[in-house]
């Protein structure tokens, strides 16, 4: 590795400041975003930022210190700070926590690609992105149209005092559209894919597959017919949704209440706390018996797959909600010796100089056996909704109302007429255990959350739920919108 000297120094300062335990992550990352709205050209910008953070542990406190002077002296001094930060904290600290992970990893890990987004020119990002956008001007209510792609690399080098020395290079890369109709007084959306686009790791391979240009008129056409279709109705009804709604619903109601330093209240910031408190693991019936939940760092396409998280701990597959069970939680290795458990991996830092804390990784439920079009069998009077446009949910993360940018009837089994302004509330573990049905694996997409924030100063965070369609009964709709 290239840092391998400046981490023998750095980590040779902070132990013999007093660390009982210290580690270093380099990183060096590029990000780029290319967004074309009405024809132009609105953003074009490459960035690249180099640096690195080190954890420092005394006396049961952690200390963190970041920088990007690479010299002797500013090694010494960024650890002698994380020390003197930890020395301070343990002076201070009421509990003791914190102690050296349990096993040292020297590895190297490359996220897979087919196309590497280097290979592809400037110009053929730029025509993709204002072909899509032009298709979607597909009726004269389009007012704005907008399409994207962001490209990401990072290049991460972690050692440890225990002897970890890991390398790795991620890929993830993420493109989407927008069309905006107004008319009648009213204005509508339509994004796709989902409501951010599509965002996995890997490289130009995912530009491809969200097929932008093969849908936009549709999106653009849905947009407009939107403006004149009726309201979605307000009652209680069966429901299926799509799966990027699943996903964020997923990510809301599942995801943070999983944190396991939110459930200790270590972390409230943004999404609250929990009601997923430790006496309720194994007991809790969050869900329906086909509800499973797990944790996948090991996906290929899954936006936060990577081989190791930002503590050196290897990534695996453990469950959160196992058949409708509570089974589990995204842990640090702090917060699971807490509950006698192993980090399952959940660590993560927006870059270099922030410091790690418990992150929504990879969260998938697990596909059903039913076809997506034998979702709607059975449903004699309910509704279809896709790609969220808003939501609204309780800092214990149990009371919930989500808002959807279109729906569908469904009448005797079958789609009817498309509705706008759809709706639907619920409570979390009466929701869940409300879900009768998942799409198979054909419809099982890896959805990434590109922005999840957490912590102050603010973090932001990349996610994935991958989800397939999924039918719920009896959900109460039309909430805000009267009836």
């Amino acid at each position: 590795m290239g840092f391998d000297r400046n981490a023998a120094r750095a980590l040779d300062t902070a132990a013999a400041g007093g660390a009982r335990y210290a580690d270093i992550r380099f990183e060096v990352a590029r990000s780029e975003r290319i967004e074309v709205r009405n024809g132009v050209v609105v953003t074009l910008s490459d960035a690249t930022s180099r640096g690195y953070g080190i954890r420092a542990l005394f006396d049961g406190a952690w200390g963190f210190a970041a920088s990007s002077d690479l010299t002797d002296a500013g090694l010494d001094r960024t650890a002698a700070r994380a020390v003197a930060i930890a020395r301070a904290g343990a002076a201070i600290a009421r509990r003791r926590f914190g102690d050296v992970p349990p096993k040292a990893y020297v590895d190297t890990f490359a996220t897979p690609m087919h196309r590497d987004p280097d290979d592809v020119p400037l110009d053929e990002r730029v025509e993709l992105l204002l072909a899509a956008e032009a298709a979607l001007h597909a009726d004269p209510s389009v007012r704005v149209g907008r399409a994207w792609l962001d490209l990401w690399r990072t290049d991460k080098f972690f050692y440890s005092t225990i002897g970890s020395k890991i390398a790795q290079s991620l890929r993830q890369t993420g493109s989407g559209m927008q069309a905006m109709a107004v008319g009648d007084g009213d204005v509508q959306t339509r994004t796709f894919p989902g409501d951010v686009g599509l965002y996995q790791s890997g490289g130009w391979e995912v530009v491809e597959a969200a097929q932008l240009p093969a849908n936009a008129q549709r999106i653009g056409e849905e947009s407009a017919a939107l403006l004149r279709a009726p309201q979605s109705p307000s009652g209680t009804c069966d429901i299926v949704l799509g799966g990027s709604q699943v996903s964020l619903q997923i990510h809301e109601s599942c995801g943070h209440p999983a944190e396991l330093d939110r459930v200790m209240g270590w972390e409230a910031n943004f999404s609250g706390v929990s009601f997923l408190e430790i006496d309720r693991l194994e007991r809790l019936q969050y869900g329906s018996d086909i509800v499973t939940i797990q944790i996948d760092n090991t996906l290929p396409a899954g936006l936060a797959t990577a081989a190791y998280d930002d503590e050196g701990t290897r990534s695996g597959v453990s469950d959160i909600i196992r058949a409708g069970r509570l089974a589990g939680y995204e842990m640090s290795n702090d917060t699971a010796r807490t509950i006698g458990r192993q980090s399952n991996a959940c660590v993560r830092a927006e870059s270099w100089e922030f410091v790690p804390m418990i992150r929504m990784c990879n969260l998938n439920l697990l596909p059903g056996d039913v076809a997506f079009d034998h979702l709607f069998d059975d449903i004699a009077d309910g509704l279809y909704m896709e790609s969220n446009r808003s939501w609204s949910i309780d800092d214990h993360r149990l009371n919930f109302q989500f808002g959807c940018e279109i729906a569908w009837e469904i009448k005797n089994g079958r789609r009817g007429r498309m509705l706008k302004n759809p709706t639907y509330a619920g409570v979390t573990p009466q929701f869940w255990n409300s879900c009768d049905a998942i799409a198979d694996r054909d419809s099982w997409v890896a959805w990434g959350t590109p922005n999840c924030g957490k912590g102050e100063p603010i973090q932001t965070g990349r996610t994935a739920q991958c989800a397939s369609p999924a039918r719920f009964r009896n959900v109460r709709v039309g909430v805000g919108y009267g009836g």
